[in-house]
């Protein structure tokens, strides 16, 4: 599905060929890792909203190595990766108040 959205143009170089069989691998690793990326955020964020703040603090440990890694990866920039680990940190210490 990675895709099938994309019009497909016929390439006649050897090296574009390459390159286009490269991109469908390195989209749908792109792919994979946005999608993980956005579900730890999410995980964190609904345990935060439960209340739950022992689970909220263990899911936020297993978030930011995921973060950081797709933030190493240049996926996102370092800065977007700071401010969702900043935010996320956050409402979990609002839990306390």
């Amino acid at each position: 599905m990675a895709t099938s959205s994309k019009a497909k143009k016929t390439v006649r170089i050897a090296s574009g060929r390459k390159r286009a069989r490269q991109d469908v691998k390195l989209n749908a690793a792109n792919t994979a890792l946005r999608s993980k990326f956005r579900t730890v955020i999410k995980n964190v964020q609904k345990a935060v909203a439960a209340g739950d703040k022992a689970r909220a603090a263990d899911l936020f440990k297993h978030a930011q190595g995921v973060i950081d890694s797709v933030a190493d990866k240049g996926l996102f920039h370092k800065n977007k990766a700071a401010r969702h680990k900043s935010r996320l940190s956050a409402s979990i210490k609002a839990l306390a108040a």
